[in-house]
């Protein structure tokens, strides 16, 4: 596949410590991404690197939710919500980037889930399909029209922000071998990865990407 830099944009998803093996959301083998992505995002002329950034009080926190252990599902203002670990809490070690993640070819560094009740998987809206992160925006002044997306994980940042960039309209790219999935609930990333791939996705390596 041809990297096309002047149309294209790599965006890195939450690839932070708390995401990563001894984090306190470890995904297996979460680490593994940092190398892909170093290489590739070298070649790109737009690279975006997203960030969880949770207020110690958020609404995915298990902890806050009374009553409520990690992984059950509540309802908040008639939002699904999956109740995880306290995790990527604002300026926390946790919520730090991984440090062998080079950040220098990083043109912009999104934040999100920075809202109390409101959580944000995608890159590119809030959890209520309503809320922009002002992402598109971006990427609309940049001429940009495909996304390559790495990072963390598969299953729900990775994969929430592929259907938002696809109902967006833009061609959407997924680097399989720099992004690894939580997998919860079981078989939860294999599901996703064949819907992406009914949808129109393109699953590529990174070693197949030239140009």
């Amino acid at each position: 596949m041809r990297l096309a830099a002047e149309r294209s944009a790599l965006l890195i998803v939450d690839v932070q410590n708390d995401f990563c093996p001894g984090g306190a959301l470890g995904v297996p083998d979460g680490d593994a991404v940092v190398g892909p992505i170093n290489r590739l995002s070298r070649r790109f002329r737009h690279v975006v690197a997203t960030q969880d950034w949770h207020p110690a009080d958020h609404v995915s926190f298990a902890t806050n939710a009374a009553g409520h252990r990690p992984y059950e599902t509540i309802e908040v203002d008639g939002i699904t919500q999956v109740l995880w670990p306290e995790h990527c809490v604002q300026g926390s070690a946790g919520a730090a980037f991984h440090p062998g993640l080079a950040l220098e070819p990083v043109n912009l560094i999104l934040r999100k889930g920075c809202h109390s009740r409101l959580d944000s998987y995608s890159a590119l809206y809030e959890n209520d399909q309503k809320t922009p992160t002002g992402l598109e925006g971006w990427l609309r002044v940049l001429g940009v029209e495909r996304l390559f997306i790495t990072g963390l994980a598969t299953d729900y940042c990775v994969y929430y922000s592929a259907l938002d960039a696809l109902r967006l309209g833009f061609e959407v790219v997924v680097v399989e071998d720099a992004v690894r999935g939580v997998d919860v609930p079981a078989g939860r990333v294999a599901t996703v990865v064949s819907e992406l791939r009914d949808r129109g996705v393109a699953f590529v390596r990174a070693d197949a990407i030239e140009g």
